[in-house]
């Protein structure tokens, strides 16, 4: 599949993925996986090699998410995540980084080696919260995106750069909407 086709059809799906998960919708994550395939493919062809990776990992995470949304007879009140725990796991992310980034650095052809494993440690971290509904995922999504924006155009990757401006905007209206839903469900309690 031509690139430009293969990036237009990855970032027109994932756009309404990322939409419907900061309006905290069950079908952000079939969504997801099906763009998360075709950004696997983009991806490889631009030797972005961490992005593959965290991809692969993007389609099982949605599965998985789709699958305890719809399964859970409660839906998980959104809520905040202990600060202790934050510093923690982003202490993690960021020393993943240094490996992987060394690891890519020093055996593959892999372009940005660093800003790439920073975004795929960053995802993980982000997306686990997200599963979790997490209000802090959208502070690291909005970091995620940062990295992303000029690694994207980097790579003559304007339209995934440009939706992915579009993104950190996104996180921070997530950040609002999941904020607002937790206090009220505070008041309500």
């Amino acid at each position: 599949m031509n690139t430009l086709y293969l990036e237009m059809a990855a970032n027109a799906i994932n756009l309404a993925a990322v939409f419907l998960a900061a309006r905290n919708s069950i079908h952000t994550w079939w969504l997801g996986a099906i763009a998360c395939s075709f950004f696997t493919l983009l991806f490889y062809k631009v030797n972005l090699y961490a992005e593959v990776v965290l991809m692969l990992f993007f389609v099982g995470t949605n599965i998985v998410g789709w699958f305890y949304w719809k399964h859970n007879t409660t839906v998980k009140a959104i809520s905040s995540a202990p600060k202790k725990l934050l510093a923690l796991l982003a202490l993690l992310a960021l020393v993943f980084t240094c490996l992987y980034g060394y690891i890519l650095h020093a055996f593959t052809q892999a372009y940005a080696p660093f800003i790439d494993s920073a975004i795929l440690m960053f995802s993980i971290l982000a997306q686990f919260l997200l599963m979790n509904r997490k209000k802090e995922t959208w502070w690291f999504w909005l970091l995620v995106n940062t990295l992303a924006v000029p690694l994207y155009f980097s790579r003559d990757l304007d339209i995934t750069a440009f939706v992915y401006i579009g993104f950190w905007f996104n996180s921070l209206y997530g950040f609002y909407l999941w904020s607002k839903a937790k206090t009220q469900a505070e008041l309500i309690n």
